[in-house]
């Protein structure tokens, strides 16, 4: 198979600051190492890097500079907005941290080795014991420690971290090319490491692994050249960073923690030769939290002291406590009261002003601060009157969206429904990103909360668990929050599965919308959605199929429909026609359709670090977003881009790190966006990463025209009515369980 699948899309190019010691460079295409299905999935695993470093032009869209409204925060950089929310959760997260009084658990009793890995790990936290002894001695099982008091809400922050010091870069170039590594990772190292950067490599050269992209086997290398003799492969510094690397894997694939014995076997499999002793050792040194989680309820009836069935689990910190502060806040939302902000008989008039799904909708959050509503395209309608009716009965409310593609397009349907004459120029609209670092949305109050009564988030699906706790507590005390998606697109990009696992907690209402998407493009999307894959009449060409024998032809063939035939048969352009594929790689993935497609509509030499001006790029300002524009000109500043209507400059040393050529993207590149006209390539060698999630959401992002170019075969319907999405473990449903009674 040459065709990057579908998880592994948002790796890093071989050329993007890549290669170590070792071979194939840290850029190579890579998936995450197999695992069972309990743990990290097989081939999953290259969405977001998982420790806040550089991305290679990946992901979804960022924050934009130009949207207006109330107290809209002054302007910066996508770069900056994305970068500024990122510390604020840091930040928030070290309180957190601060706070805890013991480690993190949630369920019943354990036994055997469970038992005795988390008494140990309690015995080495509470200082009774060494680490050598603590693990060679049983100790009584852990009881529940009181939960903590939600931390403080942040306060937005202005500006983005400065890059590394010169001098440390230096130090740390020195440092690399000691042990026969590239010099280019020393910025990278520098800003992954922080202070003492050199120090910590010298002293522990698998801390490379701490550098997104670069693999184990590269790691080995430049230990070996800095170590010489003395590098071995039980050193338990390799185990440790073993740990922490399959862990951030994991949180690459999705999942917020990973099951002992599914971690245990993944370092069995990365030559590790004590398994255990490296997750005890990674425990006891901070590096990773334990807990355990009931898997289900006592039974009726029964003794409250029978042992119920637990799983103990194994996760960074950062995603544990994020977790954990989702569930505290949604709990928060689920179990208050929500202000009262009009009264009851302005609700019900609302209501009745609106029709089917809307007024149910209306209904819902009158009076509940949590609601979740489901549906596709069409169902965007409900929210927007929702968001109208709000702010007639004189709430302060927002709707933000995952990108600035899909906030324009909500815009839009929010001008033609009407708000009001005061409300039509700077429409109450922002994107996640902005609402979070400032640079959007309605500001913050004196207590550091989003200023506002009620915010729609739309594109629920696409949060992860560290955006979503974020949000969760920066609303104020009364707010209600509405999270609307459609839950058969793919799964965020980031770890957790936050709408999906709200959807199964059942703690809030759920208003499952009953607006179909219209025409044949509509009708094909639906029957996907139910794993049908249906032949449609297409009278106007809504829908094509395009059959290739391999993929060279579908290369071929697509810029032919992009360049030629959507433009005279469709009447679409080439600049509104999008390319989705499964992945970058292989003679069909990204970066071949690029080139070509380049080589077509604009070519050129690449003077600007192999763009020129008028290419089309992708540009990812931070990990796990996508903003689509243009190229403007280039120059000793850096790279100038029109994205979304704003003026953006990348600097000459981030180009490679942060753009790509953007005819073609893979589909979690495109979630969250929609194209008059989109031509889904399928070549042969991209069966095995097709999924049902996969097919919807590429097939969704057509408005007017899907021309589908085939040449995978059965692998195509056997996908839409067989394979569904990796499960991902997180523990959000385990953490609200006990704080908030379902509803049914």
């Amino acid at each position: 198979m040459t065709t990057d699948p579908e998880t592994t899309e948002t790796a890093p190019r071989a050329e993007d600051g890549a290669g170590t010691a070792g071979g194939g460079g840290a850029g190579s295409d890579r998936a995450a190492d197999p695992m069972p299905a309990e743990g990290l999935a097989e081939g999953s695993g290259d969405k977001t890097p998982a420790a806040g470093g550089p991305d290679p032009a990946d992901g979804s869209p960022g924050p934009s500079q130009d949207a207006g409204g109330e107290g809209a925060a002054p302007e910066m950089s996508e770069a900056e907005a994305e970068l500024a929310a990122q510390r604020v959760e840091r930040e928030r997260i070290e309180r957190r941290k601060a706070a805890k009084q013991g480690p993190l658990e949630a369920g019943g009793k354990l036994s055997g080795k469970a038992a005795d890995l988390l008494a140990a790990v309690r015995a080495v936290e509470s200082g009774e014991k060494p680490v050598a002894s603590a693990f060679s001695e049983p100790t009584p099982a852990p009881r529940r420690p009181t939960a903590p008091e939600p931390a403080r809400r942040p306060q937005p922050v202005a500006a983005a971290a400065a890059p590394p010091a010169a001098e440390a870069v230096a130090s740390v170039r020195a440092v690399l090319a000691e042990g026969g590594a590239p010099d280019t990772l020393a910025s990278q190292v520098a800003e992954a490491l922080g202070e003492g950067a050199q120090a910590r490599l010298r002293s522990d050269p698998w801390q490379l692994l701490r550098v997104f992209g670069v693999r184990p086997e590269q790691a080995d290398t430049f230990a070996r050249g800095l170590l010489g003799a003395d590098c071995r492969p039980d050193d338990e510094r390799r185990a440790r960073a073993m740990t922490v690397w399959l862990l951030e894997q994991a949180a690459l694939a999705g999942h917020t923690a990973l099951e002992v014995p599914a971690l245990e076997a993944a370092l069995g499999r990365r030559q590790v030769p004590d398994p255990e002793a490296a997750v005890r050792d990674t425990i006891a040194e901070g590096e990773a939290l334990v807990f355990q989680d009931a898997l289900e309820s006592a039974p009726p009836g029964g003794d409250e002291e029978q042992e119920r069935p637990v799983r103990v689990l194994i996760g960074l910190e950062r995603y544990a406590l994020a977790e954990e502060s989702l569930a505290d806040g949604l709990a928060r939302l689920v179990n208050s009261v929500p202000k009262e902000d009009g009264a009851a008989e302005d609700w019900q008039r609302a209501a009745r002003s609106a029709a089917g799904s809307a007024a149910e909708l209306i209904g819902a959050v009158a009076g509940h601060g949590l609601v979740l509503h489901t549906g596709s395209e069409a169902s965007r309608i409900e929210p927007a009157t929702l968001l109208r009716e709000a702010r007639r009965l004189g709430l302060r409310a927002w709707a933000a969206t995952h990108g600035p593609a899909g906030r324009d397009q909500f815009g839009a349907l929010l001008a033609r429904l009407g708000l009001p004459d005061d409300e039509r120029a700077h429409a109450p609209l922002a994107t996640v990103a902005g609402l979070l670092s400032g640079g959007e949305g309605p500001g913050r109050d004196a207590d550091g909360a989003l200023d506002l009564d009620l915010l729609i988030v739309l594109d629920a699906p696409q949060l992860d668990v560290e955006t979503a706790a974020l949000l969760v507590e920066s609303l104020p005390d009364g707010a209600r929050l509405v999270l609307s998606g459609d839950p058969g697109v793919l799964w965020s990009v980031g770890p957790g599965r936050v709408f999906g696992d709200l959807l199964a907690a059942r703690v809030c209402p759920q208003i499952a919308s009953r607006t179909p998407d219209p025409g044949p493009l509509g009708e094909l999307v639906s029957a996907i959605g139910i794993g049908e894959l249906p032949q449609v009449d297409a009278p106007g060409k809504e829908v094509v199929i395009v059959p290739v024998r391999d993929a060279g032809e579908a290369v071929h063939r697509t810029v032919q429909l992009v360049a030629d035939s959507v433009p005279r048969a469709i009447g679409v352009p080439a600049e509104e026609t999008q390319v989705i594929t499964p992945g970058h790689g292989g003679a069909a993935g990204t970066r071949a359709l690029n080139a070509a497609l380049k080589e077509r509509l604009n070519p050129g030499p690449g003077r600007f670090g192999g763009f020129d001006a008028g290419d089309r790029i992708a540009y990812s300002p931070a990990p796990g977003r996508t903003l689509p524009g243009r190229v403007v000109k280039g120059d000793a500043e850096g790279l100038h881009l029109e994205c979304a209507g704003v003026s953006v400059v990348v600097p000459k040393e981030r180009v490679e790190q942060t753009l790509r050529h953007g005819w073609a993207l893979t589909a979690h590149q495109a979630v969250g966006q929609r194209w008059p006209a989109v031509v889904v390539v399928l070549p042969g060698d991209a069966a095995q990463s097709l999924t049902r999630p996969w097919v919807y959401t590429a097939f969704g992002r057509a408005v007017r025209h899907l021309s589908v170019v085939h040449g995978a075969d059965q692998a195509l319907p056997r996908a839409v009515a067989e394979i569904q999405a990796k499960p991902r473990t997180t523990r959000l449903l385990a953490l609200l369980r006990p704080q908030v009674p379902t509803s049914g």
